[in-house]
């Protein structure tokens, strides 16, 4: 357990922590008794890393949307993980896994995939934990998901005048070699984490895979899912770009980060070229409905 940083102090008070549970994977969760309005087939997944007190508002705000909602803490040590634990504790809809270490957003998001599948969910929904995407629109995206069950719905980020240019530049070239690697699938963000996978699909195409644990799991998680023919539904969904004095916090480094997703397309496209025959002919047998 780390010890609570002086940011984390402004969380929620303390409550009774009963339903702390030791398991056997390295991971500890929390949780009380399920309510009667729980969705049994969609769970929201909120990864987190060190995002200080924002989380908090995050996951109250997506409570207040969706039950259940799961949070993975990543190995933080900003003093979150005690303050989440306290929420779960006293909040039946709210549970909380945390990783012993730092292992990558990827990572964080496969160890929920994994419980929501032992748990009987088909998909889940994932949101940074930052505060940058709309707990407003989650019933919606639910919804689109709950409607077409074979499809990932990905959200379409909306900018505004935070967007760091530089950002958004970067992302239209990641969204080319995606489309490209894609054949044009349709896919319309490569880079944006408000989204509904199938979960069994999900981790089918990262079993095998070394990669897609960090940064890159956005993007390749897209990528792979299209080439295992799940259709993207693309809807619009309003991103911002929080300021140090608004509690924003970003762990993305241009320089590893860029280097991280480089080295990305570079393997996809080489498995591209590879698969090219085989994506060509499932495509001129029966063209799936990419974009609705």
């Amino acid at each position: 357990m780390s010890a609570r940083s002086p940011e984390a102090t402004q969380g929620p008070p303390a409550v009774d922590r009963a339903g702390l549970i030791a398991s056997g994977d390295g991971l500890r969760y929390s949780a009380a008794a399920e309510s009667s309005s729980i969705s049994r087939t969609h769970v929201l997944l909120i990864p987190s890393y060190n995002t200080g007190p924002k989380v908090y508002d995050t996951v109250r705000a997506a409570r207040a949307q969706w039950n259940p909602v799961w949070v993975v803490t990543d190995g933080s040590t900003d003093g979150t993980p005690e303050g989440l634990r306290e929420m779960a504790a006293a909040d039946p809809g709210l549970k909380l896994f945390e990783l012993p270490a730092n292992e990558g957003k990827g990572a964080a998001v496969l160890h929920g995939l994994h419980a929501a599948r032992a748990a009987g969910f088909t998909h889940a929904l994932t949101m940074d934990s930052d505060g940058q995407h709309p707990d407003e629109l989650i019933p919606a995206f639910m919804q689109a998901s709950m409607q077409h069950p074979e499809m990932m719905v990905l959200g379409r980020p909306v900018f505004d005048a935070s967007a760091p240019l530089l950002r958004v530049r970067g992302r239209r070239v990641s969204n080319w070699w995606t489309n490209l690697e894609t054949l044009g699938a349709g896919i319309d963000d490569s880079l944006c984490g408000f989204r509904v996978y199938p979960v069994a699909d999900l981790i089918a195409v990262m079993r095998h895979q070394p990669w897609m644990r960090r940064f890159d799991f956005d993007t390749e998680a897209v990528v792979r899912l299209a080439w295992r023919g799940v259709a993207p539904l693309n809807l619009a969904a309003p991103v911002k770009y929080l300021s140090a004095e608004e509690g924003g916090v970003s762990h993305f480094r241009y320089g590893r980060d860029n280097v991280l997703l480089t080295w990305m397309h570079l393997r996809l496209l080489l498995e591209f070229v590879l698969r090219l025959p085989g994506l060509l002919l499932r495509r001129a047998m029966r063209r799936p409905p990419f974009q609705r």
